[in-house]
């Protein structure tokens, strides 16, 4: 009997080499469920900077505890009020990383007035922000305005509304 359909053959070693891919597969969804089990994530608030620490407070229990600076993503754009998500080992409750939004809006305390009606967004002038930070924003941006920044990279995003007082 000629079988014209070779890639239908069953044989015993290709059904114990998928089991075994399925095996693999179930493993590493294993260990990254228990990875991610052993972590929690609460929102901190900021409250004060204590030398190389930060000092942030639970939003659910009002604990207060302190953060290194190099633990904490866009750090440079945090400012006193800042909300943070804070991972921490669930075992141990050792703070892991902490991150501000990947976009937050700040108020531009400081740069030279644009000309008037000069709209040209390819062309870049420093601002000085309210938490001491500089970025570079387009010409018509004026001191008392908002923008929106990107924390990964200081990078401006936009323009923006005043926040709501809290």
């Amino acid at each position: 009997l000629l079988n014209l359909h070779p890639f239908f053959q069953h044989s015993d070693q290709a059904d114990h080499r998928h089991h075994q891919s399925i095996s693999s597969i179930h493993q590493e969804r294993h260990a990254l469920n228990q990875k991610f089990s052993l972590q929690n994530l609460n929102f901190y608030q900021y409250l004060y900077q204590e030398g190389d620490n930060y000092m942030f407070m639970n939003q659910e229990t009002y604990e207060q505890i302190p953060i290194e600076k190099n633990s904490i993503t866009g750090v440079d754009f945090m400012k006193e009020g800042s909300i943070v998500d804070v991972v921490s080992d669930a075992s141990t409750e050792t703070v892991l990383f902490a991150e501000l939004p990947v976009k937050v809006i700040l108020k531009v305390i400081y740069t030279e007035p644009g000309l008037k009606g000069d709209t040209a967004t390819n062309t870049l002038k420093p601002a000085k922000l309210e938490t001491g930070n500089e970025i570079r924003v387009p010409l018509f941006i004026n001191e008392g305005e908002y923008v929106e920044v990107d924390t990964r990279d200081g990078s401006y995003v936009g323009r923006a509304k005043a926040p709501e007082a809290q």
